[in-house]
């Protein structure tokens, strides 16, 4: 039996905050909040485990220094120029070299683990959006069985949110207004 998704409209941020931890307290599915702005508010209601980009970073960042220092030596040694009994590889002039090539490869580090991480390209997030979550309303998304649909959207309205409701295809339907 399918779920089916609602998603709760709030215009104020505080009442987000209280809709996403009664709703991990109840028998409804969490799923996200569409937020028009970053809010340390609700990331600290949703308690988020820290992201694993920054190893990303960092084995970018290692692989860099070390990938920087071999093209330094290597392009000496092949390329034999010497300079007035100065040795072939000299590492201090190399530290350079690995430390620019430790930023670029930690930004490439960066960016791979950003995308993996975050699963991009995806189109995911798109099946159950509402535009207006991207100027000035939240978004929280729950799912519910198909018995619980009418407690889902009375736990959305007694929270203070209009109600807009997904069906099966995850097309959004009109949402409903509370008067």
């Amino acid at each position: 039996m399918p779920e089916r998704y609602l998603m709760g409209l709030f215009t104020n941020e505080d009442q987000v905050v209280c809709t996403v931890g009664a709703l991990k307290k109840s028998v409804y599915q969490f799923h996200r909040v569409n937020s028009p702005f970053l809010s340390h508010k609700i990331m600290a209601a949703l308690k988020l485990k820290k992201s694993a980009v920054g190893w990303f970073t960092l084995a970018g960042g290692v692989i860099g220094f070390f990938a920087g220092f071999f093209l330094a030596i290597y392009t000496s040694v092949q390329w034999n120029l010497i300079v007035g009994g100065k040795p072939i590889v000299a590492l201090i002039p190399f530290i350079i070299v690995g430390f620019e090539a430790t930023i670029l490869f930690a930004v490439f580090g960066n960016v791979i683990g950003l995308l993996t991480l975050a699963r991009i390209p995806s189109d995911k997030w798109l099946k159950n959006y509402d535009p207006r979550c991207s100027g000035k309303h939240f978004g929280v998304l729950a799912s519910c069985k198909p018995g619980q649909v009418d407690g889902l959207k009375d736990f959305f309205q007694k929270q203070g949110g209009e109600i807009r409701e997904f069906d099966d295809k995850r097309q959004a339907t009109p949402p409903s207004r509370q008067g």
